[in-house]
């Protein structure tokens, strides 16, 4: 998946019951890979965020982000002083196998380098869009096209739905930040950013273009536990 074309791999750590040890065993396996690691976290907190930062992440997604004040703690996990309150507390992002060897040294340079994507999900969030997208330090803001519909009650396409992207939709712009949605969404007018399907997708769809007329063309089983089941 690092190397399939993408610009960071979202690795789910806020609806995963993988451990941040198995996280970081993921990204140190490829870390000069085509793709950087990308994790969404599932708290604005310093737990979270330093450890998927440590670990080697270089894109931070924080979910159902609220208010100013989560999106600046969100900053301020995210980037080392000034901007942030990052604690250099060491990790395999510091060392020679990650990004302990780039040009200027790692905590040098990699509050000009890590992305920090707020999504916003919730009509809170909403009300308060604008401002959080204000926030130095964040790079984009996501709009959440199952969440918004969760949290408000929208059904994707209704008017009031499509005017909660336009929310979102305003306040990135506005701030001068990137707009972010889901892959469905590329061609919609100023997103730049996506997320796409999980490797299981990917998989599937590999598998069918790759076989092409070919898929499934075996004839149906007759007997055994399989029998009468595609």
């Amino acid at each position: 998946m690092a190397n399939a074309g993408y610009d960071f791999v979202w690795t789910e750590m806020q609806h995963n019951t993988r451990s941040w040890n198995e996280a970081a065993r993921m990204w140190a396996t490829c870390p000069h890979a085509k793709a950087v690691p990308g994790v969404r976290v599932a708290y604005e907190n310093e737990r979270e965020i330093q450890h998927a930062l440590d670990a080697g992440a270089l894109v931070v997604v924080v979910p159902t982000v609220d208010t100013v004040e989560e999106a600046e703690r969100a900053r301020d996990w995210t980037y080392f002083p000034p901007l942030g309150r990052r604690s250099n507390g060491g990790g395999q992002a510091f060392g020679p196998g990650m990004w302990g060897g780039v040009p200027g040294g790692y905590r040098a340079t990699i509050n000009d380098n890590v992305v920090l994507i707020v999504m916003i999900e919730t009509l809170e969030g909403l009300k308060n869009a604008a401002a959080i997208a204000k926030v130095p330090g964040v790079t984009a803001v996501f709009a959440a096209s199952g969440d918004l519909g969760n949290f408000s009650g929208y059904a994707q396409g209704t008017p009031d739905y499509e005017r909660a992207i336009n929310i979102v939709h305003d306040a990135a712009l506005g701030a001068g930040k990137r707009l972010c949605g889901p892959l469905a969404w590329r061609d919609r007018p100023d997103f730049t950013c996506f997320q796409a399907s999980s490797e299981t997708a990917h998989i599937i769809k590999g598998g069918a273009a790759e076989l092409g007329p070919l898929a499934n063309t075996q004839a149906p089983v007759e007997i055994g536990p399989l029998a009468g089941k595609n």
